[in-house]
C-alpha cells in the first residue's frame, strides 16, 4: 500500500524530511502539468516548432553535461603557476608606483576603498558615479584612463591584475574525480535560443562557453580520440544580410558575406579608393594595413562593424574599442554610406516593435517585448534579436542532425561553434560527413537561399595551433583542409597515461 501523507493532520514539527520531500516532488509534477495544460493549446505555427526544438535539444544538452571534457591536470597546474608569477610581478611593480610615486603607505589593489582613495583623493580625479555612489568598476577605470593621463598607467596595471586573477579562478574551477570538467547547459536560458551554461548539478565545473583562448589548451580529447571544432564565425553577419535582402531586396551586405571574407569585402565597399584587386587573398592582406595607429581596416570592420550593425552609438563603441570617438564617427559615416540598408533595417525594427510589440526571426522564432518599446535598450535588444536568434536555431538544428547520425558525440557548445570528438583513425571518413550535415539552407524571398558556412579546425586540445611556433602547442586546433598529418604529442600521451593511475 502506498503511504498517504496528510500534512494538514500533522503537527508541522512532526513532519519528517522524507514527507516534505515527497510533497515537494508531488507539487513539482502537479504544477508543471497544470502549466502544460494551459500553455500547450496556445502553441501556434511559430511557438510550436520552437517548443519542439527546445524539447529535442534536451538530449544533446544532457549528453554533453554527463560526458564532460577531459582536463590536462599537469598543464592546468603549470598555467596557474605561470599566471600567479605574472600577477606577483605586476603587483610588485604597481606597489612601487603607488608607494614611491604617490606616497600611499598602505594600498591593496583589490580593495575598493583603497582604489577610491588612490584615484579620487590622492590623484584628485572627480569621482565616477554608479547609481549616485562613487565606483571603481571597470567602466569607471576605463573612463578615467581615457580622460586623465595620471590614471592611465595605474588603470592598466589594475585591469591586468584583475584579468589574471579571473583566469586563475577559471582554472581553479572544481573538476570531478575522473578529471573531467562538466557544465550544465540551459536550453531556455536566453530569449534568443542561445544556450547558456553554469556549474554542473554536482557543484563542479562552471560556464564553459566563454573560456578565454589562452586557457583552452587544458581541454583535451580522450585517448585515441580527436576534436573537430566547427565555427560559424560570421554567422550573425550572414543573418543581417539575409534580413536586409528579405525586407529591402538589398543584396550588398549578404553579397559581402558570401565573398569569402565579410570583413575584407566590407572594407572594399567602405574604402573604394584603396588599390583593391578583386581577389580575396591579396585584398585581405591589403585590409590588414593600418587604418588608425596599429588598428587595421579589417579590424575596424570586425570590431566596429558588428557593433554598428546592432545600433551601437559612437560613444559606446569608442569606449568598448578604446578608440577616439572621432575615429568611430568617421568609420560609421563610411560604413553606413556603403551599407545604407543597415540604418534602414534598424529603423524598420523600431517601427515594427512599436506597431506590433513582437518580432519573428528568419527561422520562425517569435518574441514579444514587454519593456518600454521606445526605450533605447529595448530597441537595441530588438535589433540584435533576429540575427542572434536565427543563428542559434541554425547551429542548434545542425547539432541535432549530427547527433542523430550517431557517428561521434558533441562535447562542447560555444554559442556559434560546436566541438565534436571522433576516433582519430577515422578522420578522413567522419569530417566530410560532419561538414555535409552542418549546412542548412534557409529559403529567402526572391528565390535566394541563406547558407552559413563553418570553419573547421582539428586537434587534440582546444587551444590554438600556432603555425609560426608549432612547438608552443603541437596538439592545438589547426585549420583543416582535407588532412592533418600530425600525430598526438608524447607529452599528451604521457599525461593521459599518468592520469589513468591517479
Amino acid at each position: 500500500m502506498p503511504r498517504v501523507i496528510n500534512i494538514s493532520a500533522h503537527d508541522p514539527k512532526a513532519v519528517t524530511p522524507w514527507d516534505r520531500e515527497q510533497v515537494y516532488n508531488g507539487l513539482d509534477c502537479i504544477v508543471t502539468r497544470e502549466v502544460f495544460d494551459v500553455i500547450y493549446p496556445q502553441l501556434d505555427e511559430h511557438t510550436g516548432p520552437t517548443y519542439d526544438l527546445s524539447r529535442s535539444l534536451q538530449a544533446p544538452a544532457l549528453a554533453m553535461g554527463l560526458r564532460g571534457v577531459l582536463i590536462d591536470v599537469p598543464r592546468r597546474a603549470e598555467v596557474i603557476d605561470e599566471l600567479y608569477a605574472q600577477a606577483d610581478e605586476l603587483e610588485r611593480a604597481l606597489e612601487r608606483i603607488v608607494f614611491d610615486g604617490i606616497g600611499m603607505l598602505s594600498f591593496n589593489w583589490r580593495s575598493n576603498p583603497d582604489l577610491k582613495s588612490l584615484f579620487y583623493d590622492k590623484l584628485g580625479i572627480p569621482p565616477v558615479l554608479f547609481r549616485g555612489t562613487p565606483t571603481t568598476n571597470e567602466a569607471a577605470l576605463l573612463k578615467m584612463a581615457a580622460i586623465y593621463t595620471p590614471a592611465r598607467v595605474l588603470v592598466s596595471f589594475i585591469l591586468a591584475l584583475r584579468g589574471l586573477h579571473k583566469k586563475i579562478s577559471v582554472l581553479r574551477t572544481a573538476i570531478d574525480a575522473d578529471n573531467r570538467i562538466r557544465t550544465s547547459y540551459n536550453i531556455a536560458g536566453t530569449s534568443t535560443g542561445r544556450f547558456s551554461s553554469s556549474m554542473s548539478e554536482f557543484g563542479t565545473g562552471g560556464n564553459l562557453q566563454n573560456i578565454e583562448e589562452s586557457l583552452r589548451s587544458m581541454f583535451i580529447a580522450d585517448e585515441g580520440m580527436k576534436f573537430a571544432k566547427f565555427d560559424a564565425k560570421s554567422g550573425e553577419s550572414y543573418c543581417v544580410g539575409a534580413i536586409e535582402w528579405n525586407i529591402f531586396r538589398d543584396p550588398t551586405y549578404l553579397d559581402a558575406c558570401e565573398s569569402g571574407d565579410v570583413h575584407t569585402a566590407a572594407a572594399r565597399v567602405c574604402w573604394p579608393g584603396l588599390p583593391w584587386t578583386g581577389s580575396i587573398g591579396p585584398d585581405k592582406d591589403l585590409a590588414e594595413q593600418p587604418f588608425y595607429r596599429h588598428h587595421t581596416y579589417r579590424f575596424m570592420m570586425k570590431k566596429l562593424g558588428h557593433g554598428s550593425n546592432y545600433g551601437g552609438l559612437p560613444p559606446t563603441l569608442a569606449q568598448q574599442s578604446h578608440l577616439p570617438i572621432e575615429i568611430v564617427q568617421q568609420f560609421q559615416r563610411s560604413y553606413f554610406r556603403a551599407f545604407p540598408a543597415h540604418p534602414q533595417w534598424q529603423d524598420w525594427v523600431k517601427t515594427t516593435l512599436r506597431r506590433l510589440g513582437y518580432l519573428i526571426t528568419l527561422t520562425g522564432r517569435i518574441r514579444w517585448f514587454h519593456g518600454r518599446l521606445t526605450a533605447p535598450d529595448t530597441q537595441r535588444e530588438a535589433i540584435a534579436y533576429d540575427p542572434q536568434g536565427s543563428l542559434a536555431d541554425i547551429v542548434n538544428r545542425a547539432m541535432l542532425r549530427i547527433m542523430r547520425l550517431n557517428i561521434c558525440p558533441v562535447v562542447m557548445h560555444d554559442h556559434d561553434a560546436l566541438t565534436f570528438m571522433y576516433p582519430e583513425n577515422r578522420e578522413a571518413e567522419i569530417i566530410p560527413i560532419l561538414q555535409q550535415h552542418l549546412i542548412e539552407e534557409i529559403p529567402l524571398k526572391g528565390g535566394r537561399t541563406l547558407r552559413i558556412p563553418y570553419d573547421c579546425q582539428v586537434g587534440w586540445n582546444k587551444g590554438k595551433y600556432d603555425e609560426k611556433h608549432p612547438d608552443k602547442n603541437p596538439d592545438g586546433l589547426r585549420d583543416y583542409f582535407g588532412e592533418d598529418r600530425r600525430t598526438r604529442s608524447r607529452r599528451a600521451k604521457m599525461s593521459l597515461l599518468d592520469r589513468r593511475f591517479y
